[in-house]
């Protein structure tokens, strides 16, 4: 055989086989790859989600967060419960990614500022006019919340308020100035504390206060209180909350997520049922639209 022809055929044959050895090889390293890359865990964020402490105190979130974890693995929320005023205050210096809080007014103005794109309805339930079991101010006979409110005043009852620019402290401010009074004096109390506490401290000295319903249910069930429910059911008691995503979100997409969740029937339905059992009625009632 012709010298030069054999070694070309046996050039062929050592590229060929290292060819077939370098596809094996990559073969294997691919295989590798792709399994590694399937048993990594799937990356966790962490949202916040600065809210009130009404939806804290009333246990809402024992159920309404480990629900929405279970149907979003991938995020993790961390609740600050504050009143709205500072949950607002909050997506505004970029603190929190989602807020769900209940001052309509506010968090339509905080949509005006350019801090968040929209906000919805989420769910309502009542304040009530908390206070001793023989209103002294005989406010069970008031018109609405305001008149209630000019009959304490009359009759130099204790009024205890949270004075921390929560969305309860709000609404208690607008029945006030409803009534034309400016509330002072000693017979007016500010606590510049959460909802439940300032149940607490109305409860212990015998004075009125303004809660939701779903707090005072909470405390009155665990017997916290001995309060009894002194005023309701007038149309300036109505309670809204909204949710509102923060537009300069550090996890943007996990407050989309949360935002689109409670909205869908499924964050709604929980919301729906919360409360039926333990209290016998629902303590919020979902109104996404």
């Amino acid at each position: 055989m012709n010298v030069r022809v054999r070694n070309g055929m046996w050039f062929s044959l050592a590229v060929i086989l290292a060819l077939a050895l370098a596809l094996v090889g990559c073969g294997g390293v691919g295989e590798e790859a792709t399994v590694e890359e399937t048993a990594k865990p799937p990356q966790t964020v962490n949202m916040v989600l600065a809210s009130t402490t009404s939806t804290q105190d009333s246990g809402l979130f024992d159920v309404l967060i480990p629900a929405f974890e279970a149907d979003n693995p991938g995020i993790k929320v961390q609740i600050i419960a504050v009143g709205t005023g500072e949950a607002l205050q909050k997506g505004r210096d970029g603190d929190a990614d989602v807020l769900l809080v209940h001052a309509k007014a506010d968090e339509e103005q905080f949509v005006t500022d350019g801090f968040a794109d929209a906000r919805f309805d989420v769910m309502y339930n009542d304040f009530v006019i908390v206070g001793p079991t023989e209103d002294p101010a005989v406010i069970k006979d008031a018109v609405d919340a305001a008149d209630a409110f000019a009959k304490i005043e009359a009759a130099g009852s204790l009024f205890v308020s949270r004075g921390d620019d929560s969305g309860t402290h709000k609404k208690e401010l607008k029945i006030w100035e409803a009534a034309s009074i400016v509330p002072e004096g000693d017979w007016y109390k500010e606590t510049g504390q959460g909802m439940g506490e300032t149940l607490k401290v109305a409860d212990e000295i015998g004075a009125y206060t303004l809660a939701d319903r779903a707090t005072f249910l909470a405390l009155s069930l665990d017997e916290a209180i001995q309060s009894q429910i002194d005023f309701e059911g007038a149309p300036d008691l109505l309670n809204q909350y909204g949710v509102l995503v923060v537009n300069t979100a550090r996890e943007l997409d996990a407050a989309r997520a949360f935002e689109k969740w409670i909205l869908s029937p499924a964050g709604q339905r929980i919301i729906e049922d919360y409360g039926v059992d333990q209290y016998g009625q629902p303590l919020f009632f979902p109104n996404a639209k």
